[in-house]
């Protein structure tokens, strides 16, 4: 996946739209924070216009990547779409709750274990 946003893969479009979705943010959002209208970033991610330098710099920073690598897809920037890491993330969390059940559960399990041995001590004095 380290070439999801490559140049031979994504187009400058795609990085704008990647880099902007994992900042959270929409397009209209984004625009606003930029001062330019919603159907200039639009057609910024649709490849159909490409910002100016102030714009493009600005972009860089507001979304956390590097200018590089909104134009090339080299350096700093994202590794991969970002439903694959919201995914993960949720995967992870899934995987921690998983194992607080389990240790519950475990706690329980020894209690339950106890009292039974308990009754069982009683039954026989």
């Amino acid at each position: 996946m380290s070439d999801w946003f490559g140049a031979d893969e994504a187009t400058f479009g795609d990085r704008l739209t990647g880099a902007r979705e994992a900042a959270g943010l929409s397009q209209e959002e984004l625009a606003q924070r930029l001062g330019v209208r919603l159907e200039t970033l639009a057609s910024w991610e649709d490849d159909m216009a490409d910002p100016r330098a102030n714009r493009l710099q600005m972009v860089a920073g507001m979304l956390n990547v590097s200018l590089m690598w909104l134009l090339t897809g080299e350096g700093e920037g994202l590794d991969g779409p970002p439903e694959a890491r919201e995914e993960a993330q949720d995967v992870r969390e899934t995987v921690r709750e998983i194992r607080a059940i389990r240790t519950v559960v475990e706690e329980l399990d020894a209690r339950l274990g106890r009292l039974e041995r308990k009754l069982a001590a009683e039954g026989q004095a």
